[in-house]
């Protein structure tokens, strides 16, 4: 008898831990979800409008890389915008269920001020989620740090969005470190790459991705 009540309070305890979390003993982030398959048609690049895409673009031996300068045009003539290189992740907008990016992201020493992934779309405001780099930090939009010292080297993004909870996890290299409410509900997608921010943005801003991915639940 003992070692069945014990038994069961084992199992409160997992159900307890688990709830509203999605890494315990050494679980993936991607446990449970189904990869959704990605073609070069889902990747849809936005480049400043005045410059070809070469100029501030390269993709070799699977390594996205984008660039930017603080002084660039936006994406088109006449949007009001910061200058940005990014892939708008295309054919799977979403507004209800679970959906997570992965990606492997790489933030050369001197980017700073620039969102170098996004969950475009909210209720309100254009964006339920913008991760930016300052010096080396990761910061949810300019307000909560995320993780630190990330400049010059590989690290895994996984971001996890739970449409009808509200909520987003953020993941680097497996480890859970932010969680966060949305902006509400919206026609959402994922992008990633530079997109220099509101203010204090470097000169010239650079992330490099590989293995972009999309799960869902």
């Amino acid at each position: 008898m003992k070692g069945s009540n014990c038994y069961r309070l084992l199992i409160i305890i997992v159900v307890v831990c688990l709830k509203d979390r999605w890494l315990v003993c050494g679980a993936d982030p991607t446990d449970g979800f189904s990869e959704v398959p990605l073609t070069d048609e889902n990747f849809d690049l936005q480049k400043p409008f005045n410059i070809p895409l070469s100029r501030r673009y390269n993709d070799s031996d699977g390594i996205r890389s984008f660039w930017v300068y603080t002084n660039d045009k936006p994406f088109k003539p006449d949007s009001g915008t910061r200058p940005r290189t990014e892939i708008r992740i295309k054919g799977h907008d979403y507004s209800s269920g679970i959906w997570q990016f992965e990606g492997y992201g790489f933030v050369p020493k001197g980017t700073s001020g620039v969102t170098i992934m996004q969950i475009h779309g909210a209720s309100e405001g254009a964006t339920t989620l913008q991760l930016r780099i300052y010096d080396g930090d990761m910061r949810y939009y300019r307000y909560n740090l995320v993780a630190t010292d990330l400049y010059d080297k590989w690290f895994r993004l996984n971001v996890i969005h739970d449409v009808g909870k509200g909520k987003i996890w953020v993941f680097i290299d497996g480890e859970e470190k932010f969680v966060v409410k949305d902006q509400g509900p919206g026609d959402l997608y994922f992008k990633c790459g530079v997109y220099a921010a509101p203010s204090k943005s470097s000169n010239f801003m650079e992330s490099r991705w590989r293995d972009i991915k999309l799960f869902k639940k």
